[in-house]
């Protein structure tokens, strides 16, 4: 049914504003292992919006996975074939985004009381493409969290043809809380990811939340096949760097000060044809997380009054500054 295996021990977490085609080039430049993952994008935007801006994407960052928001079946398969169509290496589909826009379209973590449905979305997405279609889920959704009703939802999914779940440690709370709050404040459960995997050995497991470091992953790598990291690739962007020299070996990594000039270069590429300096230079933030003078080089970047001619310029008089912090 599906070509090529995924390397899938690290993965990149879908987030909004966030994981952008731009910031996926730059950590493609981190790590030549990493899943990269779209932000969501949902049904509606495909079906109505500017379908070639919403799935554009370079090149470089393959392997790269598309993140879908929907419950239609049918409308879910149509968008999984545009995917498809455009060199997506997978299509995963979002049960666990918490928002109240997300549940008031009937989409996203809402859909865990609803495991035949999801079911129906998976199976109809299976048959319309040939990439892996995955579902990104939660423990489960507000009183409705035991570890009963975790195993009847992977169980009815997996039944239609899911063979990957990533699983956010946490439950949602889809009420009163956040889309901030809800990785926060939910207690972490790793323990019940792990069960999961050893209650299902043929499924293909992987762990989001809270990891933030090499000897994070490593532990989680023990129980479960793989580790999605999320907001720690945005502070710490060289993190990927020290999984790849750490965890999988291989070629050396590239210096800070190398992936800041090549990413510059690309950078100046995008505004020549049309983006934001700012949006794009904005993903090098955390690139010297923990370093002396990070704070200066945060502060030089994120200046919007620059009087810089280019992104080059801009990131070179940053990592002079940073030389003399």
């Amino acid at each position: 049914m599906f070509g090529k295996q995924l390397d899938r021990r690290l993965c990149i977490a879908p987030m909004m504003d966030h994981t952008d085609r731009h910031l996926r080039y730059l950590l493609r430049l981190l790590s030549p292992h990493a899943l990269l993952y779209t932000e969501m994008v949902t049904t509606g935007a495909l079906l109505h919006g500017d379908r070639e801006r919403h799935l554009a994407f370079n090149a470089e960052e393959h392997p790269v996975a598309l993140q879908l928001g929907g419950s239609d079946p049918a409308e879910l398969a149509q968008c999984a074939r545009y995917g498809a169509g455009h060199g997506y290496d997978e299509i995963n589909l979002n049960v666990g985004c918490p928002s109240d826009r997300v549940q008031n379209g009937r989409f996203g973590a809402c859909l865990m009381a609803e495991p035949e449905l999801v079911a129906d979305a998976v199976r109809a997405m299976i048959e319309a493409v040939s990439v892996p279609v995955t579902v990104k889920t939660r423990l489960g959704i507000d009183e409705r969290d035991s570890y009963e009703e975790l195993c009847h939802f992977v169980r009815t999914v997996a039944a239609a043809g899911c063979r990957v779940f990533i699983l956010h440690a946490r439950k949602a709370l889809l009420k009163g809380l956040s889309p901030k709050e809800n990785r926060q404040v939910p207690p972490l459960q790793y323990d019940r990811v792990y069960q999961i995997k050893r209650d299902f050995p043929e499924l293909t497991i992987i762990l989001n939340g809270g990891v933030k470091t090499v000897a994070d992953m490593r532990a989680h790598l023990q129980h479960v096949d793989g580790v999605m990291i999320g907001r720690a690739a945005c502070d710490d962007t060289y993190l990927l760097a020290r999984i790849e020299e750490e965890v999988f070996g291989g070629l050396p990594v590239l210096a800070r000060e190398e992936i800041a000039r090549r990413y510059a270069e690309y950078a100046d590429a995008q505004v020549a044809r049309g983006e934001s300096e700012h949006h794009v230079l904005r993903h090098l933030l955390g690139l010297y997380q923990g370093v002396t003078g990070a704070r200066h080089w945060r502060r030089h970047l994120s200046t919007r009054d620059r009087q810089w001619p280019n992104c080059v310029a801009a990131v070179e008089a940053a990592l002079s500054q940073l030389r003399t912090a």
